[in-house]
């Protein structure tokens, strides 16, 4: 299949204090070795997107490809018999960590919207090393695999930091998002019994209708404290294992009541930037009470999450379609008002394709 000369692609343009997503064709180069053209199906816009956009990411490079979650079929390949050919893949979300169970090997970078990597997945067409594509479990459309890369790679490494598994006591804050609903999905796949929070009363229900065993509004003066009659109810005893926590603030000091002898609390993001800090007090010292910080995570932890994801049929809860890159401001503004529960993704393939697909 000869590769098409030209794509179109969700470009970053200098426009402070809001910078514009334009859609523009660009030009496609010659496959190198080792390559192969993805055919974008779908791409899911990250909190990532909007902060570029503000300019509050680092390193922003103007003119390059928004979005770092993208899914798709294997169109052409630099090897003709290469084994990836009519494939359906998504796309790593990030370069520079391989498998260190530690931290990144070398210079680490997020996909889309920067200098490194120079990629982005809101494109048509997308130039990759075919070892930066996993190919996509087959109960998943190319929407809901869009929605899967980033948020369920984060969420699948928090959990390991936590030591999440069957009989482990977990609670995610700020229920809604996606990285939060994978770590619901992925916990209660463990086997794990699975708290929330929120700001909203329905998030909570939807949560609970997924698995969840309840949830508290964070908005509560003393939401720890409804929290602990929950677990009581429960019978749960010595309190959660694991927290999961995107907001940061003093969320250490707010769970520390309910957190068990030796209990851990990751942190996987800061989301809370009128208060963007955690401390720790004697309290938790003497508690042995644990903050661990996690980012992302390595390629091959995302291989291990997605094969947790394909062996249980996880599929990953898309708050909203929006159709064709033309039509993504409407997913920055859903982005903006936070009030989505799950991933917004935009459709890029044409609509009888991902009309057929969303049939599968």
């Amino acid at each position: 299949m000869p590769l098409p000369a030209t794509t179109r692609a969700l470009v970053i343009r200098e426009n402070a204090p809001y910078h514009d997503a334009v859609v523009e064709r660009q030009p496609l180069r010659a496959l190198r070795p080792g390559e192969v053209l993805v055919k974008i199906g779908a791409a899911a816009l990250n909190h990532r997107d909007v902060w570029i956009r503000k300019g509050l990411y680092p390193k922003i490079a103007f003119g390059s490809t928004f979005g770092s979650d993208g899914a798709g079929t294997v169109v052409a390949a630099a090897d003709p018999h290469d084994a990836l050919l009519g494939q359906r893949v998504f796309l790593t979300p990030m370069r520079g960590w391989e498998k260190s169970p530690a931290a990144p090997e070398s210079a680490f970078g997020t996909v889309g919207g920067t200098a490194y990597p120079p990629l982005g997945t809101f494109a048509e067409h997308v130039i990759v090393e075919r070892t930066e594509v996993i190919r996509t479990p087959v109960h998943l459309t190319d929407v809901q695999a869009a929605a899967w890369p980033l948020a369920g790679l984060t969420a699948w490494r928090a959990l390991s930091l936590g030591g999440v598994q069957a009989g482990s006591t977990v609670l995610i804050t700020g229920i809604g998002g996606g990285v939060a609903l994978l770590a619901l999905q992925l916990s209660l796949a463990l086997g794990a019994r699975v708290y929330v929070t929120s700001s909203s009363p329905a998030k909570i229900t939807r949560a609970a209708a997924l698995g969840a065993s309840g949830g508290v509004l964070y908005t509560a003066p003393k939401w720890a404290a409804e929290l602990g009659k929950l677990l009581a109810r429960d019978g749960v005893t010595g309190g959660v294992t694991v927290v999961i926590d995107g907001a940061g603030s003093e969320i250490m000091q707010a769970v520390s009541p309910v957190l068990a002898q030796g209990g851990r609390v990751v942190c996987y993001g800061m989301t809370d930037m009128k208060t963007p800090r955690i401390t720790m007090t004697m309290r938790e010292v003497m508690r042995n009470q644990q903050l661990i910080g996690s980012t992302m995570g390595s390629k091959a932890e995302l291989i291990a999450a997605t094969r947790l994801l394909e062996q249980k049929k996880i599929v990953p809860v898309v708050a909203a379609v929006v159709e064709g890159l033309e039509n993504a401001e409407q997913g920055f503004v859903m982005m903006e008002k936070g009030s989505q529960f799950g991933k917004i993704v935009v459709t890029i393939g044409d609509k009888d394709q991902t009309a057929a697909e969303a049939k599968l």
